[in-house]
């Protein structure tokens, strides 16, 4: 299964067309060709997309290291990882008009990968830490600064971003770590009997479940059962319904309807991730784990019908099998 997740990946990771920028240009200079401002995350219909896309390319090697894509990947690594091209998407992220560039799910994804190429040997980790560093320091001034949570199920979602973000910040940057937990505390840490009015029809993430899921990393295991009774109090009879039941997707040719196939992915992941720290006597998790199956089975058969799909939902095929 992991093999043929990396096959679609390797297939698109150096994909330079169709392309969506999602920049802002501060002049003609900036209509260029991808890789001239990002020789690294040039692939994969976007940047952030490339991005995660690599987290799980190192993934699989690190889990299948004999696996029939593991030196593939690892060539492609050395060779895209290099000091002169993570330099080059540095300089682009210290752009005046890169400010919101890629906030805050591009860059919680590249902290995610920088804390996976760390688990490898060959230097990855070290070559891409200055990218990190700047996306660290960009991550903490705009956590700190932002007076509400985003709670939409889409990129500019807090939670996640700030799930993939706390994980690394915990191994590398304790200033960052101490950010998220305290703001998490604030933002969420009163929220009780949440209605779930989701998802949106361009979804790829639950803001309930990514918000439960990121309590589970704050709070201890207790206070966060506490927490996630009070927040959810009918989860145990499958209520809100609409958490229980995977989304239905139309169009997979249509970029943002196929988003709902994430949302189905990421649901499972969190799902799965919350039962395992509620505990199997939780009354809840027999019925967490049943809505975890369900969302897989209804997205993981579809994820290369088309390209709209295919460039990103590999990753998240990835987080719902429950490895990684």
């Amino acid at each position: 299964m992991l093999s043929g997740f990396a096959e679609i990946t390797l297939g698109h990771i150096g994909r330079e067309w169709p392309y969506a920028p999602n920049a802002v240009l501060a002049g003609p200079e900036d209509l260029v060709a991808p890789r001239a401002h990002h020789p690294i995350f040039y692939g994969s219909f976007d940047w952030h997309s490339c991005v995660h896309s690599w987290w799980q390319l190192l993934t699989i090697r690190r889990l299948e290291p004999d696996g029939p894509a593991a030196a593939r990947i690892g060539e492609l690594a050395t060779a895209r990882f290099t000091a002169d091209n993570v330099a080059g998407e540095v300089a682009y992220l210290l752009r005046p008009a890169s400010t919101g560039f890629a906030r805050p799910y591009g860059l919680a994804w590249a902290l995610a990968l920088h804390g996976e190429a760390c688990r490898h040997a060959e230097g990855w980790g070290a070559t891409l830490e200055p990218l990190a560093r700047t996306i660290a320091a960009r991550l903490t001034d705009y956590f700190g600064k932002l007076t509400y949570p985003i709670r939409v199920g889409t990129h500019f979602n807090s939670s996640f971003a700030m799930i993939l973000s706390l994980e690394w910040a915990r191994t590398y940057d304790p200033a960052l770590a101490a950010t998220i937990e305290r703001r998490a505390r604030e933002w969420f840490g009163e929220d009780r009997a949440c209605q779930a009015w989701e998802p949106g029809g361009d979804e790829f993430l639950s803001p309930v479940l990514t918000e439960a899921l990121l309590m589970s990393h704050v709070l201890p295991a207790a206070d966060f059962a506490a927490w996630f009774d009070a927040f959810l109090p009918d989860a145990e009879w499958g209520q809100p319904v609409t958490l229980f039941t995977p989304a239905h997707v139309s169009d997979r040719s249509d970029g943002k309807i196929a988003h709902l196939d994430g949302l189905n992915l990421s649901r499972a992941w969190a799902w799965r991730s919350i039962a395992r720290v509620l505990g199997e006597g939780h009354a809840v998790s027999g019925v967490a784990l049943g809505a975890a199956e369900r969302h897989v089975a209804a997205s993981l058969p579809h994820i290369a019908d088309d390209y709209m799909g295919s460039h990103w939902l590999p990753s998240f095929a990835l987080l719902a099998v429950g490895v990684g």
